[in-house]
């Protein structure tokens, strides 16, 4: 049995099958039938991704929550001896929502899992997962801004992420950095569970709230995001407008910012923020969030992202963050290494052999790479060539350009650390041919490593905070004011003339 499936799952990956194969029927039995009343199932990162996994999924009335997993080795066909988690349910909208958190798992395991009601004997389809085997190698995949209003562009961006999985099988987990959704309706997170549930169901995913995702900005869709996956958010973390929570992944310490939580960003969580950093002596330090620091679209210069930007530029400079990656404005953009807004040009480059490619390497370079890598939906940005010279020197930015002016295609991005090497590829799609195309690669070598530092903990509850947020507000909204007044309108004005 372990041998046909292996060469099934071959097969699949070569003729880029519709599913992912260790969520078919076709190869995998099941002693069960599939229960109808389940959907909408993930599985999520957890506080040890070695060991531990947040599963969500939904049902329309309230039943039993379980989940029963495993040892893909050992798995002949049937769940009897499975172990099996229980957890919450809990009543949201119209639907209910089912969360477990699993633990006590083994590092480098891969298992098959299914979700349901244990007391009625309804169950979802098999799904799988990895965990990480705590070594320094390992592969990601990266979207952003689905953001589809109707089923057939949730079935185009399906594709993109069809075409990512072909690319890079052997991914450990993918992240999709926000806007999975256009109105945050039901409806719509119903299709987008559905077209990547072959995704979702076969990769741990890393979320990143957007802000069409369940924000005040846009209808006031309050815990939408919340309700849609089990993320490890620490407990004083205000959800009603998406999440922030950190992950430890081979030689990578990750931060999943939540820029919903705006006006300006909460001292909350920038206390939060520099608390994982500094504690890490990871060699990597990687951030996903939604809004962008550098774009060439429209929302730039909007005040949430100036606000943003003045308070969060500083500190990854102090962070030592390494790479960014961000979604928001349906461009594309990676910038050069850049500190303190600025270009950094004393980088030293060297050639090497990756994986049987030549790869140009920035070496030990100061500064954070910044990624935008445009969106795998169908709703593309123009480029604003004012944005330039309104925020920020276009110096920095090595590639950018609008979907629209390579044929309207998704874009997807690849990320492979191995030991102190990163590799980052980014590749436009065909929406219905999968047909894609290398746009752009970047690379850093480190030949450090890394070491936590011994500043003390910051609070980051709301009490404690509160008088810092307090003039943080006031001291951030003013200087948005100003540079409205005294930098982005003059400039404004000056490039009309």
């Amino acid at each position: 049995m372990k041998k046909i499936i292996a060469v099934v799952l071959s097969l699949c990956v070569v003729l880029g099958c519709a599913s992912f194969a260790l969520a078919s029927d076709a190869t995998i039995e099941k002693d069960y039938e599939v229960s109808d009343k389940i959907r909408n199932v993930s599985i999520t990162m957890a506080d040890d991704p070695t060991t531990q996994r947040g599963v969500c999924w939904h049902t329309d009335d309230d039943s039993a929550t379980a989940v029963q997993f495993v040892i893909a080795d050992k798995y002949e066909g049937t769940f009897e001896g499975a172990k099996t988690f229980r957890g919450s349910c809990e009543a949201f909208k119209e639907f209910y929502v089912h969360k477990v958190k699993l633990t006590a798992l083994k590092p480098g395991t891969e298992y098959f899992y299914r979700v349901g009601d244990d007391v009625n004997n309804e169950w979802s389809d098999i799904g799988t997962f990895r965990t990480d085997d705590g070594d320094n190698n390992f592969k990601f995949i990266a979207i952003a801004d689905v953001q589809a209003g109707n089923e057939d562009n949730f079935r185009k961006a399906s594709n993109v992420m069809k075409a990512a999985y072909d690319t890079m099988p052997d991914a450990e987990f993918y992240t999709s950095l926000g806007d999975y959704v256009n109105d945050c309706t039901q409806e719509e997170w119903d299709w987008y569970f559905e077209k990547f549930a072959f995704a979702n169901s076969s990769l741990t995913i890393a979320p990143v709230a957007g802000n069409h995702d369940g924000n005040i900005t846009n209808k006031i869709n309050h815990y939408w995001f919340d309700s849609m996956f089990n993320m490890n958010a620490p407990r004083e973390c205000i959800r009603a407008e998406g999440v922030y929570y950190a992950f430890d992944y081979g030689n990578a310490h990750i931060v999943v910012l939540n820029t919903n939580d705006m006006y300006p960003m909460t001292v909350q969580q920038t206390n939060w923020l520099k608390n994982e950093m500094n504690s890490s002596d990871a060699q990597w330090k990687i951030v996903f969030m939604h809004r962008a620091f550098y774009s060439a679209g429209k929302n730039l210069i909007k005040p949430d992202t100036i606000i943003m930007r003045e308070q969060l530029l500083p500190l990854f400079d102090e962070l030592d963050i390494d790479f960014v990656m961000a979604g928001h404005d349906h461009v594309y953009m990676r910038t050069h290494q850049v500190k303190g807004d600025k270009l950094v040009e004393d980088v030293t480059y060297v050639t090497e052999d990756f994986n049987g490619v030549e790869t140009t390497f920035a070496v030990d370079p100061d500064g954070a790479c910044h990624v935008l890598p445009g969106t795998a939906g169908t709703k593309t940005y123009s480029i604003n060539d004012y944005v330039f010279d309104c925020v920020f020197d276009s110096n920095i930015v090595a590639n950018c350009f609008s979907q629209r002016d390579i044929g309207d295609r998704g874009i997807f991005s690849t990320v492979e650390i191995q030991d102190g090497k990163l590799v980052y590829n980014a590749y436009a799609v065909d929406y219905e041919t999968g047909e894609k195309e290398l746009v752009d690669t970047y690379a850093i070598k480190k030949t450090t490593e890394g070491a936590a530092s011994d500043k003390p903990m910051l609070p980051t509850d709301s009490a404690t905070t509160g008088v810092a947020q307090a003039f943080n507000f006031v001291y951030r909204f003013g200087k948005m004011f100003f540079d409205y007044l005294f930098v982005i309108i003059p400039k404004l004005i000056i490039n009309a003339i």
